[in-house]
């Protein structure tokens, strides 16, 4: 059961790469990744969501074309 959660959560945060039109899309993706990413694994998910929210949006700030 453990693997299961593991994988999903790799799984999700590879949605990160999807990025939104905008400042705010990019962060709520991210957050989204980040807060049911880090709850499958028994972590914090407010902390999940932070860091999803500031990795996707960087992710997407540091290259544009990495992202549509």
């Amino acid at each position: 059961m453990q693997k299961i959660r593991i994988f999903t959560a790799i799984a999700l945060c590879a949605g990160l790469a999807g990025c939104g039109d905008t400042t705010g899309e990019q962060a709520l993706y991210g957050a989204g990744a980040g807060y049911i990413g880090s709850y499958l694994v028994n972590g914090d998910p407010f902390i999940g969501a932070a860091a999803g929210a500031a990795a996707n949006v960087l992710y997407c700030r540091q290259g544009p074309g990495n992202c549509g």
